[in-house]
């Protein structure tokens, strides 16, 4: 059972995108806890967190090692970004607190995640 879900690109990519949240928590915290200000943590491990993102998601999820698709990848994180962050100012304007706004947003933006990667990233990946 374990193997039929783990055929499931979509299901991979929610697996894949805990790893890539792990990586990138664990890496801005040791950056704190080494004396790092936070805005240069929230800046390099912004910045190896999409590099790693890349990879695991290309390869594990899409199958690709095509290095040449960050450009793409990372275009489509800034149109993530993007709405994200616009999405987020709408649903403070509707009330919502920014936690509540945010954990609101999770499922719609993994799903959008999903569709640019698959349809303009690595698209004719199996």
């Amino acid at each position: 059972m374990l193997k039929r879900a783990w055929d499931n690109r979509f299901l991979r990519f929610l697996a894949v995108g805990g790893l890539n949240t792990l990586f990138g928590y664990s890496l801005f915290a040791a950056l704190i806890f080494a004396g790092f200000h936070y805005s240069l943590a929230v800046f390099v491990s912004t910045l190896l967190g999409v590099l790693f993102n890349f990879k695991t998601t290309g390869s594990i999820v899409f199958k690709s090692s095509d290095n040449m698709l960050v450009f793409k990848f990372v275009a489509g994180y800034g149109v993530i970004y993007l709405l994200n962050v616009g999405l987020l100012k709408v649903l403070s304007l509707l009330g919502f607190n920014m936690y509540a706004a945010g954990a609101l947003l999770l499922l719609p933006m993994a799903l959008v995640s999903y569709v640019i990667n698959s349809r303009l990233v690595f698209r004719g990946r199996p």
